[in-house]
């Protein structure tokens, strides 16, 4: 017999919510209970959207026993106070990201999830797609070699050309809001990273809203990193709010002694895949499986979710999402100083989906 779905509440109603809610009321091991949000309205509609519950407040979410699990998607200052007071209530935690802007706030939270027997989960979870399992599956089975250089481009373009609110994402930064999905994919396949050194610079500090409303920003919209993980792969990372993402520059490319792999998006399910033996043109690999034509947002929270089920480790993990904190601090901390920045801590290896063994 199938275990009862996992109950579930989302907690911040903003723009990716509704990609969240719509892609999770898919999964026959989920249920949406309800939708919470600071502002009552912006729940209220998405809940009836959905035809669940309008939460008042978090502490209201918090108190109702049939929630099992909550999917913080909040603004990227408040992941930590807000993933800190799920945790303390005793319920599961699946955050956007960052998981914290800081370390030491992230590894409490990974602590803090230990001590009350709970579960922490975070995204990105962008490698569970069809393209990114296919590429992680090529990169095992083709005699690429090992991996000597990785170059990872995120040309994210100017967010208030497209987002309602953009104020968050420039104050946190490129690098803190989407440089997070190379570097989760890169640690996913090769392990966790030991070197860190940033240069980063404001491009363009006067923007406009949608609404033409002029603003400024201080926030370095560009950053190119280097990083060096442990496996001795290094890392090129490029990060912008600034450029459009380009058929040229995107994606993440792999060369090692015998080949070169190129994903063509760290994010979209159906993005091409290449690959080309060394000195060959590049060739399509096809897709493990018919991928979806959008990323399917609630494929993290529907995997930490049926790992609960089967009582098995989950793979977005708040351990690794700590580590990419981590990278993230160093960065900021290697463009203030100009020196390299040592990254200490791990996670555990973690395994390719199932139907892309």
């Amino acid at each position: 017999m199938s275990p009862e779905p996992s109950r579930l509440a989302i907690v911040g109603a903003g723009n990716i919510a509704g990609p969240y809610a719509e892609d999770i009321v898919g999964y026959e091991h989920l249920a949406l209970a309800g939708i919470a949000d600071i502002d009552p309205a912006r729940a209220e509609a998405l809940a009836a959207k959905h035809n669940v519950r309008a939460y008042a407040s978090l502490d209201e979410v918090l108190a109702d026993p049939a929630v099992d699990l909550v999917v913080n998607l909040t603004i990227h200052h408040a992941h930590y106070a807000v993933s800190r007071q799920i945790i303390e209530a005793g319920k599961h935690v699946y955050s956007e990201k960052p998981l914290a802007t800081s370390y030491a706030e992230a590894r409490e939270l990974v602590d803090l999830a230990e001590r009350h027997g709970v579960r922490l989960g975070a995204s990105p979870f962008t490698y569970m797609g069809e393209a990114q399992q296919t590429a992680w599956k090529t990169l095992r089975e083709r005699n690429i070699g090992p991996v000597r250089l990785a170059y990872a481009e995120v040309n994210w373009g100017r967010i208030e050309s497209w987002h309602p609110n953009p104020g968050p994402f420039y104050e946190v930064g490129a690098l803190w809001d989407v440089g997070v999905y190379p570097l989760t994919m890169l640690t996913t396949l090769f392990g966790p990273a030991r070197q860190i050194s940033s240069y980063g610079k404001l491009l363009y500090p006067q923007r406009v809203t949608k609404e033409d409303i002029p603003f400024s920003i201080s926030t370095p919209d560009f950053v190119v990193s280097m990083i060096e993980l442990a496996n001795g792969t290094l890392v090129r990372l490029t990060t912008n709010f600034y450029v459009k993402t380009t058929q040229q520059h995107s994606g993440i490319e792999l060369h090692g002694d015998g080949g070169s792999l190129h994903l063509a998006s760290w994010q979209s399910f159906d993005a091409w895949v290449g690959y080309a033996d060394f000195g060959k043109p590049f060739a399509d690999v096809p897709h493990v499986r018919p991928a979806p034509p959008q990323t399917a947002w609630g494929r993290g929270v529907a995997e930490m979710a049926q790992a609960m089920q089967e009582d098995r480790p989950h793979r977005a993990t708040g351990k690794q999402a700590a580590h990419i904190v981590e990278i993230l601090e160093g960065a900021s901390t290697s463009m203030r100083t100009g020196h390299p920045v040592a990254i200490t801590s791990s996670f555990d290896a973690i395994a390719p989906l199932e139907w892309a063994a």
